[in-house]
């Protein structure tokens, strides 16, 4: 094909955005970027009866956050639009006319009561199901009659009765379909919406569509897709059908595997960076050993060649893993608005708000090397900001210690740091070290019992650091509270 590469992703708004969508687009963006073509964004909005509210904003908008800009479509316009298929329906109408006017396409006026027979009666039998032609052949005074009768019909495709339809694929080869296994299609809906098969051939072919990469499951359309270009005299595009997306389970991915929306990934504090890189190995691949591939590089790499038959599994930690890459390549100043809204969201209530954020400056350093998504700080973080810990009492006794030996190792050490003028690590080391060593313990033991009267926790970050940026004060009051806990026992 010598014309210009123009590409386009087209949505439609019954449903959020799902990684299989995403990907779709991603594919498409990183080659018309690869070849300096266009990418399209067009709307299929014709299935009016399931669109959901809030869909398309949610579709353009993840776009937007992965960075994938469109050259035309919604929002910026361009030559060939509209842009909506909703703003199109004069060109399809016109479509199934002429194909209906030169013989490739009839009117059909079954009721979904007869069609609903029809099935149950294919079913039955065991046979395949599909349209039985019930109107392929009806005079025109049938067809008067059932107009006068006044049921609005549906244009349906005349498909040919034997012999075979082949295509090539860039990435599936030579495929070839009998014809015997096609029934009738529609085109043109009652209601005077098209199907997608009419929609996206006559859009194509008007927007100029160089290339379609579209999903898998559209690969058995493409024979009817193939002989309605041909019954409209328009040159088809090449096709590249992307392999599906399998849950590790190997099974179709589905919510039961987690998140599925673009958007719940965005809300878990996932980078679109990360995103990005992650989807475009979703089938994909530069070789058989590279993870990392920064935007740039995706683009200058990216080809239809490398894309693979075989079904892309969706490995959430490898997700994880890649993201917690990017997060932790961030400078200090980027990472810290970033994650400022999810302390913000994801803090327990009590937290007092609004955060501080010359404070989580002072904590990030602590917890950026054990986070993997934006959503997980407030996780590893939330004992910087509460005023109370809960925690059981059981915790503050350590490996070879008992309750008895460890609350005197508390009061010991509140008696000890309360004397410091100076909470800075070096002040803290000097006087918690001998101070173990003075009560016949292990440094470890004593620093495992601080951790858990101070965090609240059993791990948590390097001690020291962490009692500085909690400050005396509250150092103080959580050991008192830890004495108080251990006491009771």
């Amino acid at each position: 094909m010598t014309k210009s590469v123009r590409v386009r992703f087209a949505p439609s708004p019954t449903g959020f955005p799902h990684v299989g969508n995403i990907r779709t687009a991603l594919f498409n963006w990183l080659y018309a970027r690869h070849t300096g073509g266009v990418f399209i964004v067009r709307i299929e909005d014709t299935d009016v009866a399931r669109k959901v509210e809030g869909a398309l904003e949610a579709i353009l908008g993840g776009l937007r956050w992965l960075g994938l800009d469109w050259d035309e479509g919604p929002e910026v316009g361009g030559n060939y639009g509209p842009y909506f298929q909703s703003q199109r329906l004069d060109l399809y109408r016109q479509a199934a006319e002429r194909l209906v006017a030169q013989g490739d396409a009839y009117y059909c006026y079954c009721s979904p009561e007869r069609l609903k027979a029809m099935r149950e009666e294919q079913a039955r039998r065991k046979e395949s199901l599909g349209y039985d032609r019930h109107c392929r052949c009806l005079s025109d005074a049938e067809r008067r009659q059932r107009e006068a009768e006044g049921i609005t019909p549906v244009v349906r495709f005349k498909m040919p009765l034997e012999g075979q339809t082949g295509f090539t694929d860039v990435i599936w080869g030579e495929v070839a379909v009998e014809n015997s296994t096609l029934d009738d299609y529609v085109l043109l809906k009652s209601d005077g919406y098209p199907t997608y098969h009419l929609a996206n051939v006559v859009d194509d072919h008007f927007m100029e569509i160089s290339h379609v990469l579209r999903a898998e499951e559209w690969l058995s359309s493409v024979p009817r897709h193939k002989l309605l270009y041909q019954a409209l005299g328009f040159e088809m595009p090449l096709l590249a059908h992307l392999p599906m997306i399998l849950g590790p389970d190997r099974s179709k991915l589905s919510k039961r595997h987690g998140a599925v929306s673009i958007t719940e990934y965005r809300e878990q504090g996932y980078l679109p960076e990360a995103m990005v890189n992650f989807l475009a190995l979703l089938g994909w691949s530069l070789d058989d050993k590279t993870d990392i591939l920064r935007r740039d590089e995706l683009i200058k790499s990216f080809s239809l060649e490398r894309i693979s038959k075989t079904a892309a599994v969706f490995n959430h930690e490898k997700l994880r893993w890649l993201n917690g890459v990017y997060l932790r390549e961030m400078s200090q100043e980027e990472l810290l608005p970033e994650i400022m809204p999810f302390l913000e969201r994801r803090l327990p209530p009590a937290v007092k708000r609004p955060i501080s954020e010359e404070y989580v400056a002072r904590i990030l350093p602590l917890i950026r090397e054990r986070i993997n998504t934006l959503a997980e700080a407030a996780t590893y973080a939330d004992f910087f900001f509460l005023d109370e810990l809960e925690y059981e009492a059981s915790l503050l006794v350590g490996k070879k210690m008992t309750a008895g030996g460890t609350l005197r190792a508390l009061k010991a050490a509140r008696e000890k740091l309360a004397s410091l003028e100076s909470f800075d690590h070096d002040f803290l080391e000097g006087a918690l070290r001998p101070l173990a060593e003075g009560l016949g313990l292990k440094a470890g033991q004593l620093f495992g019992v601080l951790r858990v009267a101070t965090t609240g926790r059993t791990a948590a970050p390097p001690l020291f650091e962490t009692m500085m940026v909690l400050g005396k004060e509250t150092c103080l009051k959580r050991l008192e509270a830890a004495i108080a806990k251990l006491a009771e026992i």
